[in-house]
């Protein structure tokens, strides 16, 4: 690929791309098509997976041209996710891309290298286990353990929970503590010693716990500096909060094109129930929270890009993910009020947006978690 340089350029190139993603998802993963997959419960990557690899060559869009991208950055990311959430067909990029590939993309070397052509090219899906049973978000909070081994190898124990794509993963990307502070590995999925119980999501994603009992490495398995990732943990999992919000854009824009759909359509006293005041009121209060979370994300978006300190970024991002996750509840607890008891069936898919856009809510953190962070960084006095 080369590399994409010019401002212009760069949003013509994300433009064709979204168009090119969009098409090919409602070929591909419409909504009959989604439940036929979730019906299945298969531990594969969706089948649309390979297509973004191999036919629209898009798994490379924000990595440099060096590793095989486009050079477009977290911008890549931003435009995409609506897109996919839109289709609630994330999961799979957000974990292999967002988290996987931004981190190994940070830390560089063969090793690395050699993963991110096999990630970009559709043969290999990465999940990142970070959060363990006790943590409630708390980043520096890591009870797996990595030591170092008389023969140079590492030793890899403990247990993660709530992994997201974990059962489609061919690699982890794990965190683990050890004498030197936090430290980032990457190992096979299906290593000696990984224990993996795998289950659906209340949104029809994938995840799992997973233990490593006594798992062997080599050294070369180490990501960047011994002891070092925590800066680099904080920053991949605000920019996968950064892209959620993104994702989130897609699903409320479908819940509101739906339920407008829907209330045009449905009758009462002889004439559409969007003629009634008070449901074009609560349809207003919709819309201003969706664009009011918009706005918010794509400005902290362009803003990343500026070498912004790590306690602005924790702001921005924070502050854009309560926004988002107002909007989820406004326009999600809209929708279904506005479609009455059809709103929840299988049957309907706004049920299943409603669904994502709740788990969208706490993904990453809570409204109030969110809250407390940048309450934090402003006493702490953060620029």
């Amino acid at each position: 690929m080369t590399s994409i340089t010019d401002d212009t350029e760069s949003a013509d190139v994300l433009a064709m791309l979204q168009d090119s993603l969009a098409r090919y998802l409602d070929d591909h993963h419409g909504f009959e098509q989604r439940l036929q997959a979730l019906a299945r419960a298969d531990n594969a990557p969706p089948v649309f997976w390979q297509g973004l690899a191999r036919e629209l060559d898009l798994l490379g869009a924000a990595l440099p041209a060096g590793q095989g991208g486009l050079g477009l950055g977290l911008a890549a990311h931003l435009a995409l996710m609506p897109v996919l959430g839109a289709a609630l067909a994330a999961e799979p990029y957000l974990s292999t891309m967002v988290l996987g590939a931004g981190q190994l993309q940070r830390h560089g070397g063969a090793h690395a290298d050699a993963l991110l052509h096999r990630i970009v090219t559709g043969q290999a899906v990465v999940a990142f286990a970070h959060d363990e049973p006790h943590s409630r978000h708390d980043r520096a909070d890591v009870r797996t353990r990595l030591s170092r081994q008389p023969d140079g190898s590492l030793l890899l124990e403990g247990r993660k929970a709530v992994v997201q794509a974990a059962p489609w993963a061919s690699h982890l990307i794990v965190s683990a503590s050890g004498d030197a502070g936090l430290s980032l590995v990457v190992l096979p999925a299906n290593a000696a010693g990984v224990r993996m119980r795998a289950y659906p999501m209340r949104d029809g994603g994938r995840a799992a716990d997973i233990a490593f009992d006594g798992v062997r490495l080599a050294p070369e398995a180490l990501l960047g500096a011994e002891g070092g990732a925590l800066p680099q943990i904080e920053q991949a999992l605000d920019e996968a909060t950064l892209a959620v919000c993104a994702e989130s854009i897609g699903v409320m824009r479908k819940l509101m094109r739906d339920t407008l759909d829907y209330v045009r359509q449905r009758k009462q006293f002889g004439v559409p129930i969007a003629s009634f005041q008070a449901l074009q009121h609560r349809l207003a209060d919709m819309h201003m929270a969706l664009e009011q979370a918009q706005a918010l994300t794509l400005g902290v978006g362009e803003i990343l890009n500026e070498g912004l300190s790590a306690q602005a970024r924790v702001r921005a991002v924070s502050s854009a993910k309560v926004a988002v996750a107002k909007a989820c509840r406004a326009v999600g607890q809209g929708a279904v009020q506005l479609h009455g008891g059809m709103g929840m069936t299988e049957e309907l898919a706004v049920g299943h947006y409603v669904r994502r856009a709740t788990l969208i809510e706490s993904q990453f953190g809570s409204m109030a978690w969110h809250l407390r962070r940048v309450a934090h960084v402003a006493q702490a006095g953060g620029r």
